[in-house]
């Protein structure tokens, strides 16, 4: 089975890429370090210091991984795919109007990786991304929730 790709933005490939770097370059190293210390101290098989500088890197290993393995299956969304030709395209800023209470919402859609709701990133994969990709502005979509329906109106597209 093939892996899944990863869109990212410019921007998100950066910070991952930083983020793998810190973690090969400084983490490693300090739990490396961690690890020697907490066997100085004497018997490991009951030594909690080092279980638990094991389990951590066990975490920043897998992390690594991870992060390898998003980096390679990434397609990089470029400022030049997202210019405005009339439909939301990934890596768009896009206005929608919530039509049951009359309010507009402002986000960047983005893939699964950079999805960040707190700071108004949705994944292309969401329901309200799935809804809005491929649309013109002044198109009225519906999106299925467990509550129900929600109606969005594309208010704007930014590039």
């Amino acid at each position: 089975m093939a892996d899944k790709r990863v869109m990212l933005t410019e921007e998100g490939l950066k910070k991952l890429e930083d983020k793998l770097e810190y973690l090969k370059s400084v983490r490693r190293i300090e739990v490396a370090e961690r690890i020697k210390q907490a066997i100085d101290f004497g018997d490991i098989s009951e030594n909690s210091e080092y279980e638990d500088a094991k389990n951590e890197q066990a975490f920043i290993e897998g992390e690594v991984l991870n992060l390898e393995k998003m980096l390679r299956n990434s397609d990089i969304i470029r400022e030049d795919q997202t210019s405005n030709k009339g439909t939301v395209r990934m890596g768009n800023t896009v206005v929608i109007r919530d039509l049951e209470f009359n309010e507009d919402m402002e986000y960047t859609l983005v893939g699964s990786a950079e999805a960040d709701p707190a700071e108004n990133r949705i994944s292309n994969e969401s329901p309200v991304g799935e809804a809005i990709i491929g649309q013109e502005v002044g198109t009225t979509v519906e999106v299925r929730v467990p509550a129900g329906v929600l109606k969005y109106q594309v208010v704007e597209i930014k590039d």
